[in-house]
């Protein structure tokens, strides 16, 4: 009998492994709180003392980044992680509440199979071990053929480490025999309860097309907006930071800047100080050319590299210094690399008169690309920071801090997680930073409190009325609403008062007759407030 083809023998190493799986994970299934908190414990501190060994491997595998920043994603991934879920109730009865009377009931999915991308491969299966193991699940791992030798090792770590804390064989494991028909046979296979897909955008739609449930992340296109009243020197070096951080591979990392025309001599001034070179129009159009493959996808020989790198490629020469390449725009478009998601350190730069201008150029650069994902504002005004997060189309928006690192969860409180998930607006199902609650499903027990005689009966014979609700009580309220636009005898100015740029937009008007509020009068204000705003 002949030897079976390379395809058809990935296929049958997938259904082993599912079948293995599935048998491990009934097994957890039966497992305690503690028992489940004694594996991932042990999986968090192996995973952490192998980090900067699995960086190494990574940087060299992939040629993505650098070692040194893997480290901390994969000490992030392991460590950060387990500190956010350690305590988490994922077992039996995970909520009782005796006055209401219901119960929630935690129920494990099952197995899993994850999709590893190529930009953060270790610390992805570090990260989503820890969540699949917490919510007792078995997890099936595919890692991307690009990263293939970092991601075995990574799953031969997580599975000893597993394994040795009691956890069944099968209940980790991934394909050896990478090839597309065992990644398709795990995704569509029916004993495979979920997909947990975070990648390239061709591998996240074939994991919805499989009909198999599925959470994924999404293509980042984060902009970070300079308002006017930013401590401008903090928020470049934020800016800065976070897009050189492995190069700029975190999908959550910034892709384009936005700044009021009043302080663009300012951030300008700033960003050269820090190490950012503005490309001239024939630099930014070489480095263009190079960003896209012709049917419009990321060109993965730019991913992850440095900004001199790119720049020796494009065929120009910049200071060895440099540490991200700017290029200054005023259109969006699909076509238009510098108003996309670019895995590197690169950045589109927007100039707008205002900060009302700059809430529109935000919502076309997120409609062109990352709808759902990330956004970052530098600001200290609180008014500014409400009215963009009632109106963004996305699911993060960070406030003072490197998106790279806040949208993860690193710098911020934001949940820790490594798939960012985008919700409808992105195509997703999850607007989650994904953790071990989005893994399992919950069984919900309700006690009858009431009869259906007590259904039919009448309410007490007593009647409701709507209460008024007034512009204070509502949260929701637009910014117009606020106090400076209403009084007579003060004028208000935003914090960067103090720094010689007064801002007016909020400035009072004088109604011209003392003390008399009449329906002329309140008009007469509403427009050179109105006129005042779109100066």
């Amino acid at each position: 009998m002949s030897e079976l083809d390379n395809d058809l023998q990935s296929r049958q190493h997938a259904r082993h492994l599912v079948r293995n799986a599935k048998k491990a994970q009934a097994i957890l299934a039966t497992f305690s709180q503690q028992q489940i908190d004694a594996i991932v414990k042990n999986v968090a501190q192996e995973a952490a003392n192998q980090a900067e060994m699995l960086a190494k491997i990574a940087a060299e595998e992939t040629g993505f980044g650098n070692w040194q920043d893997k480290v901390l994603k994969n000490r992030f991934a392991s460590l950060r992680v387990y500190d956010a879920i350690r305590d988490m109730k994922t077992v039996g009865i995970i909520h009782d509440d005796p006055v209401q009377k219901v119960m929630d009931v935690g129920v494990p999915l099952g197995v899993i199979c994850a999709l590893v991308p190529s930009t953060n491969p270790t610390s992805t299966v570090i990260y989503k071990t820890l969540i699949a193991l917490k919510s007792g699940n078995a997890i099936i791992f595919s890692p991307h053929p690009g990263a293939r030798q970092c991601s075995w090792k990574a799953i031969e770590i997580v599975k000893r480490a597993a394994e040795a804390a009691g956890a069944p064989a099968g209940s980790v494991d991934g394909i050896s025999q990478l090839t597309l028909e065992a990644t398709s046979e795990l995704m569509h296979s029916k004993d495979v309860s979920l997909i947990l897909a975070t990648g390239g955008e061709g591998m996240v739609r074939a994991a919805y097309a499989s009909g198999t449930p599925t959470i994924s992340g999404g293509p980042g296109n984060g902009p970070a907006f300079i308002e006017r009243s930013a401590d401008i020197h903090q928020a470049v070096k934020d800016i800065i930071t976070s897009k050189t951080f492995d190069n700029g591979v975190i999908c959550a990392s910034e892709q384009s800047v936005i700044v009021e025309r009043c302080i663009y001599d300012d951030v300008y001034r700033e960003l050269e100080a820090q190490g950012a070179y503005f490309m001239n129009e024939n630099e930014a159009q070489q480095l263009a050319a190079l960003l896209l493959r012709p049917n419009g996808a990321i060109n993965p020989k730019m991913v992850g590299k440095t900004a001199v790198c790119l720049s020796q490629m494009a065929g120009f020469s910049v200071p060895t210094t440099t540490r991200v390449l700017i290029a200054v725009q005023t259109l969006v478009s699909h076509s238009n690399p510098y108003s996309r998601e670019k895995l590197c350190p690169v950045l589109g730069f927007y100039i707008e008169e205002d900060w009302k201008a700059a809430c529109h150029r935000v919502v076309e650069l997120l409609t062109n690309e990352g709808l759902g994902h990330t956004l970052v504002i530098h600001t200290r005004n609180r008014d500014v920071i409400r009215q963009f997060c009632l109106e963004k189309p996305v699911n993060r928006i960070l406030i003072n801090t490197p998106a790279a690192l806040g949208g993860i969860g690193a710098t911020t409180n934001i949940t820790p997680a490594l798939t960012l998930g985008c919700g409808a607006a992105g195509g997703g199902s999850s607007s989650d930073n994904v953790g071990p609650m989005n893994l399992l499903n919950i069984r919900k027990v309700g006690y009858g409190v009431r009869s259906i005689d007590e259904l039919h009966a009448p309410v007490n014979g007593t009647q409701s009325h709507p209460t008024p609700v007034s512009a204070a009580d509502n949260p929701n309220h637009s910014i117009l609403n606020d106090e400076r636009f209403h009084s007579s005898t003060s004028v208000i100015t935003s914090p960067a008062s103090d720094t010689g740029r007064a801002d007016d937009r909020f400035a009072t008007t004088n109604v011209g007759i003392a003390d008399e509020i009449s329906e002329q009068n309140v008009e007469r204000v509403i427009r050179q407030v109105l006129e005042r705003l779109v100066k």
